[in-house]
């Protein structure tokens, strides 16, 4: 066995665990980074990254198809999925060799191997032992099922379904958050026929009422199916199909089934709880600065309770890494966390639903406001329809902003900032958005929360 000591060790290569050993290393630290898999994790090379390249090789499918409304000649023959495949694969190893890259040249060591914790704080990876000063957590996480529901043939979880090598006819999706309504919507514009299924009564259930209702309609228009408010049951499948069975007794046959019920924290058989660190339903217990229960053991990204997100897997790493090197960085609350589904129409939203607001200060005391995306100018001429919703306490700050819309993730973050710095509509009414802009939707909002609408009445 070979002893191996740094300043810091961070088990597992995603976004939260590079994220912290970049800026370790820029702070002067030794680091090891230890990954199983491939540096970057899930989102380089199978969720975010690989997603959204397909979701633009389906947006370019639509265009195409709709050419012809803007007076251009184009003629769609299909889907090439030996090309899409090519597009996607080379847009990921390009970045991950520019990570690579990164990596190298802040002088970090990469280890690759299955890593298992260990008191000390220590990590093993085989017979070597790596002892940090600390330790940060950064395991990732993996798509769930259900019990009894196997995956396998032609039941599949979203990494699968990256690498199916074909359109499937006939599509079924359990589950309508970011992950079912991202896929339904790529298929569909390959041509799937397209049938979700959620439990809950709307699709993306954690938004405002407002961007679920919009995105039901849109995904209607656009001949996608759903069930919503039913159960799943079971799925039984053969060589050719499978079968799909709602507690309400409906059933649907389709090609393929995609289990989309979300992701669990990878936690289980690693270590964790023999070297004091506490689990609650997987998830790793930390205080209000990301520290376990095992003293210099920290945790960032997926296995941290709440929103399982790249970019705040990225802040937790920068800021452990920070505070492990004495400094007092501020740490972003999930509440005021940009969140985008990028589907089509895109879902973009950072703060408290209208029913949040008006939980947490009463229903009299906020007032909300939606402009339609009809009178924007740029809206129009890309051809999108669509609202920006925005919430303020009365005489208060703005407290939320919502929108759906094709690339209104694009203009989320200037909604963090109004939400993050607490900004009052009457703060943000004089500033000037440029024209023909999407964001002057956001900006109409904010005139008209101010009490001085310019294209509205």
């Amino acid at each position: 066995m070979t002893d191996h000591t740094f300043d810091l060790v961070v088990l597992g290569g995603g976004s939260g665990g590079y994220a912290a050993a970049l800026r370790a290393a820029e702070l002067g630290k030794s680091v090891a980074l230890i990954e199983k898999d491939k540096v970057g994790g899930t989102c380089l090379h199978r969720g975010c990254i690989p997603t959204k390249a397909l979701l633009h090789a389906a947006e370019v499918a639509d265009h195409t198809r709709d050419a012809a409304n803007v007076g251009v000649r184009a003629a769609f023959e299909g889907i090439d999925v030996e090309g899409v495949r090519a597009y996607r694969e080379g847009i990921v190893a390009k970045k991950f060799k520019g990570l690579e890259g990164l990596v190298k040249a802040r002088g970090i060591t990469v280890v690759a191997g299955a890593g298992r914790l260990e008191a000390g704080p220590a990590v093993r990876v085989g017979d070597d032992l790596y002892h940090g000063t600390d330790v940060v957590l950064a395991t990732g996480s993996y798509s769930r099922t259900l019990p009894g529901l196997d995956i396998g043939g032609r039941i599949l979880t979203s990494e699968e379904a990256l690498s199916l090598g074909e359109v499937p006819s006939r599509v079924v999706i359990l589950g309508g958050g970011v992950i079912g309504v991202e896929f339904a919507s790529v298929w569909r514009s390959f041509g799937s026929e397209v049938t979700i299924v959620e439990a809950l009564e709307h699709l993306v259930p954690n938004e405002d009422l407002a961007l679920s209702k919009g995105l039901e309609r849109a995904f209607r228009r656009r001949g996608i199916a759903q069930s919503l408010g039913v159960r799943f049951q079971s799925a039984a499948q053969t060589s050719e199909h499978v079968t799909v069975s709602l507690e309400d007794g409906t059933t649907f046959e389709a090609d393929y089934l995609l289990v989309a019920v979300g992701r669990g924290p990878a936690t289980a058989d690693l270590g964790f709880e023999e070297a004091g660190v506490v689990l609650d339903r997987g998830f790793v217990v930390v205080d209000d600065h990301l520290r376990t229960d095992a003293d210099h053991v920290w945790a960032v990204g997926d296995i941290v309770p709440g929103l399982q997100l790249a970019h705040r897997g990225f802040q937790q790493g920068i800021y452990v890494a920070e505070r492990i090197a004495g400094l007092s960085p501020v740490m972003i609350p999930d509440s005021q966390i940009p969140k985008v589904t990028y589907s089509h129409p895109e879902v973009a939203s950072v703060g408290l639903t209208e029913t949040q607001a008006a939980d947490v200060h009463g229903a009299e005391a906020v007032k909300a406001y939606e402009y339609n995306l009809a009178g924007n100018g740029k809206s129009e001429i890309i051809g999108t329809g669509g609202i920006v919703k925005v919430v303020r306490v009365v005489d208060g700050p703005v407290v939320g902003v919502h929108l759906i819309g094709d690339r209104v993730g694009e203009l989320i973050t200037e909604g963090q900032l109004a939400v993050g710095w607490e900004a009052h509509p009457e703060d943000i009414a004089p500033f000037i958005h440029a024209h023909p802009t999407q964001s002057e939707a956001l900006g109409e909002a904010f005139l008209a929360l101010a009490g001085k609408p310019l294209h509205t009445v």
